[in-house]
C-alpha cells in the first residue's frame, strides 16, 4: 500500500499570492457611470467653468426678486438728472458708471443698468428653460416612437419632422407673437408674452430633438437586454420608456443643454425686433432693441447686455461640450 502523502498545515493553508497580498489591502471598490462620468467631467476646467457659470446664472434669476428687494432696487426708476438731454447721454464717463450705479444708467431715463441686467436673468433663462423643456418633451416621445416601430409610423413622423423644419421659422415666430400681443387663452401682458415665446420656440424646435432620438432609438431596439424584454413578454411602452429611455438619457441631456443658448439667442432676436417682451419690463434682446439708436453717444448701453447674452450662452455651450465628452466613453 502506498503511505498517505501527509501535508503541513502551511500548504494546506497556503493561498495564492494575490489573494493574500489582496486581503491586508483595503477591497476594491467599484464605480457607478455617474461617478466615472463626473470624474470625467472634473478634469474638464472649461465645463467646470462653464457650469459654475451657468449655476451662478440660475441662481441670480430665481433670486432676482429677493435681491431687488433687499438692496431696494428698481428697474424701472427713473433718474432723469443722470441723463444728458443735448448729448442723449448719461453724465459722466463710462456710460454714468459709478458706486451707485456699477454698469452705468441707460441714456433715456436714466434706469440703471445692472438692475435691469438682473431683472432680465429671470426672463431669458424661464423662456429658454420652458422652450427647451417642451422641445424635449415632444421630441424625445416622438423620436422614441419613430425609432422603436419602424415602418409607415416612422415615415408619417420623419415627414413631419421635415415638414416642421422646412418653416421659416423666424418669420412664423414673429407672425403668431404679434397676433396675440393684445391677449389670448385668459392670459395678457407679460404672462401671455412668455408663454407664447415658450410655445413658438419651443414647439417649432422638437424636430431637432427628435431627429438625435431616432437615430439613438434605432440602434438599440435589437440590442439584447430589448430582446430579453421581449422574450419575458414585454410589450411596446414598458420597452420604450423602461428599457431604452434610460439609455437615452445620456444624449438627451447633452443635446438639451446646447439647446439653451439657442433658444436664449432666439428669445433675444424676437425682443429685439419688438415682438418678444414688451417694455417695460427688462429683457436682454430688448435693451439690446433699445440701444440701437444710443450706441454712438453711449457704446456701454449696448455692450452690457450684449455681454450677458455671450457669456450665458458660453457657459451653456461649455457645459454642454463638457457633459458629451463626460457621458460618451468612446471620447478621449
Amino acid at each position: 500500500m502506498t503511505a498517505p502523502i501527509e501535508t503541513t498545515g502551511s500548504a494546506a493553508e497556503a493561498q495564492p499570492e494575490a489573494v493574500l497580498t489582496g486581503a491586508k489591502q483595503s477591497q476594491i471598490e467599484g464605480r457607478s457611470l455617474g461617478q466615472i462620468a463626473w470624474t470625467r467631467f472634473k478634469r474638464d476646467k472649461a465645463a467646470m467653468a462653464g457650469g459654475i457659470v451657468v449655476l451662478l446664472l440660475i441662481l441670480l434669476a430665481v433670486l432676482s426678486k429677493p435681491i431687488q428687494a433687499w438692496f431696494g432696487l428698481d428697474p424701472n426708476a427713473f433718474n432723469q438728472d443722470l441723463v444728458d438731454p443735448a448729448l442723449l447721454a448719461p453724465k459722466g464717463e463710462w456710460g454714468g458708471m459709478s458706486w451707485d450705479h456699477p454698469l452705468g444708467v441707460d441714456p433715456q431715463y436714466g434706469r440703471d443698468i445692472m438692475t435691469r441686467i438682473i431683472e432680465g436673468s429671470w426672463v431669458s433663462l424661464l423662456v429658454a428653460g420652458g422652450a427647451t423643456l417642451l422641445s424635449v418633451v415632444i421630441g424625445v416621445i416622438m423620436g422614441i416612437i419613430a425609432g422603436f416601430y419602424g415602418g409607415w409610423v416612422d415615415t408619417v413622423i420623419s415627414r413631419t419632422m421635415d415638414t416642421f423644419l422646412a418653416f421659416p421659422l423666424l418669420l412664423f415666430a414673429i407672425s403668431i407673437s404679434a397676433s396675440l400681443q393684445s391677449g389670448a387663452f385668459g392670459l395678457d401682458g407679460l404672462p401671455l408674452r412668455i408663454s407664447v415665446l415658450i410655445f413658438v420656440i419651443g414647439f417649432f424646435n422638437w424636430p431637432y430633438m427628435g431627429r438625435i432620438v431616432r437615430a439613438q432609438t434605432m440602434t438599440l431596439r435589437n440590442r439584447e437586454f430589448v430582446e430579453a424584454s421581449r422574450s419575458l413578454g414585454a410589450r411596446g411602452p414598458f420597452i420604450l420608456f423602461r428599457e431604452l429611455l434610460p439609455n437615452l438619457v445620456a444624449p438627451i441631456l447633452v443635446y438639451a443643454t446646447l439647446l439653451i443658448p439657442t433658444n436664449i439667442l432666439f428669445e433675444a432676436a424676437l425682443s429685439y425686433l419688438g415682438v418678444g417682451i414688451a417694455p417695460p419690463q427688462a429683457s436682454w434682446g430688448g435693451m439690446l432693441s433699445n440701444a440701437v439708436e444710443y450706441y454712438e453717444p453711449d457704446p456701454q448701453y449696448m455692450i452690457v447686455p450684449g455681454l450677458a447674452i455671450f457669456i450665458t450662452v458660453l457657459a451653456f455651450n461649455l457645459l454642454g461640450d463638457g457633459l458629451r465628452d463626460a457621458l460618451d466613453p468612446r471620447s478621449k
